[in-house]
């Protein structure tokens, strides 16, 4: 445009474009070149993609409510896991023994037991507090150890590749093929006699099946991890960006983790929260065969196993650890499907 606001007129010998064919766009066109959302980063983006799927954030608040529930309510509950009343054996849920009844009888208040008792007239809800507390410590210490272990071997198998990827994978398929089961029996066996001539209270307390059960997951379930981090560091290796770190020198350590285990985060988050679930029926289940958490110390599976003799008469033993089973474990899987779906780019619509 000249000063006077006008387009100049184009020379008649000039080969330019006639500016008089041209008008100046107006504000609403302008707008519509505006960038319509804001840019944010991949985990940004996959998060709120994560708050935009109502059942796996239900989900993910019972799993945090069921948390503070084994973490909180042990230390203000007035019964705890192991305090016995022979007088009240077998209560149903908010049922009072004689002896409780005649103390509320007296204006004496007694705290109700909110799940009965069980056959030694112990209470039942603390007891299977415990027992879900003894669960999620499983699954959170099983998915660390998988999560260390699978990263480190599968990062390590997938950037160096060739002869050290064909050695390293063969002995994936090899731990695959052991028994999980018949590990945990042998090292039961193996570790009772360890902590016999312990002194450290905390191995004590877990016991040889709580131990042997740690030491299976470092042993075993990681393969599904360090096959998930492999496959995705084969695929990132031989991005360009990893070239420019090998150019300018950068070690492999230094490559793997500041260049490739980022871009590995939503397998490594996904496989993580699967799991969870998985490391906790695996801890029920041996507990329920006698595998699991040494005595008086409960568990899920050692409160349903306990349960069995009494099905009949007294159901409602087997129901609420198989109960809390249920609704940790779907929950999980469900977060997990729901973390599927907020990660993977492909699943984006």
């Amino acid at each position: 445009m000249d000063k006077s606001g006008n387009m100049p007129k184009k020379n008649f010998l000039s080969f330019q474009i006639d500016p008089a064919k041209f008008a100046t766009a107006s504000d609403a066109e302008k707008a519509q070149q505006v960038t319509q959302r804001q840019s944010v980063s991949y985990m940004r983006d996959a998060m709120r993609r994560l708050r935009a799927n109502k059942l796996a954030m239900f989900c993910l608040c019972l799993l945090i409510f069921i948390t503070l529930i084994a973490i909180i309510v042990p230390y203000i509950y007035p019964y705890t896991y192991t305090q016995q009343d022979v007088s009240a054996k077998h209560l149903m849920p908010f049922e009072y023994s004689r002896k409780e009844q005649a103390r509320i009888d007296n204006g004496e208040f007694v705290f109700p037991h909110i799940m009965g008792t069980d056959n030694l007239g112990r209470d039942y809800c603390i007891r299977v507090i415990y027992g879900t507390r003894i669960s999620l410590m499983v699954g959170f210490v099983a998915a660390l150890i998988v999560v260390i272990i699978g990263i480190i071997y599968g990062s390590i198998s997938g950037y160096f590749g060739g002869k050290v990827d064909l050695i390293m994978m063969r002995i994936v398929d090899i731990i695959y093929s052991l028994p999980d089961v018949l590990i945990v029996i042998l090292l039961s066996v193996a570790i009772k006699d360890f902590i016999s001539t312990s002194t450290n209270d905390l191995i004590i307390r877990l016991g040889p099946g709580m131990i042997s059960i740690f030491i299976v997951f470092g042993l075993l379930y990681w393969v599904s991890m360090a096959r998930q981090v492999r496959g995705q560091v084969l695929s990132i290796k031989e991005q360009e960006y990893v070239l420019a770190a090998r150019a300018t020198g950068a070690s492999a350590a230094h490559i793997i983790r500041k260049h490739m285990l980022p871009n590995c985060i939503s397998v490594i988050i996904i496989t993580a929260a699967m799991q969870i679930p998985s490391a906790i029926f695996t801890e029920s289940f041996l507990s329920f065969v006698g595998l699991g958490v040494s005595m008086p110390m409960p568990s899920l599976g050692s409160l349903a196993s306990d349960a069995r003799s009494g099905l009949i008469s007294y159901p409602y033993l087997l129901l609420f650890p198989a109960m809390a089973i249920f609704l940790i474990v779907l929950s999980f899987n469900l977060l997990g499907n729901g973390l599927r779906d907020a990660f993977d780019p492909k699943l984006r619509s």
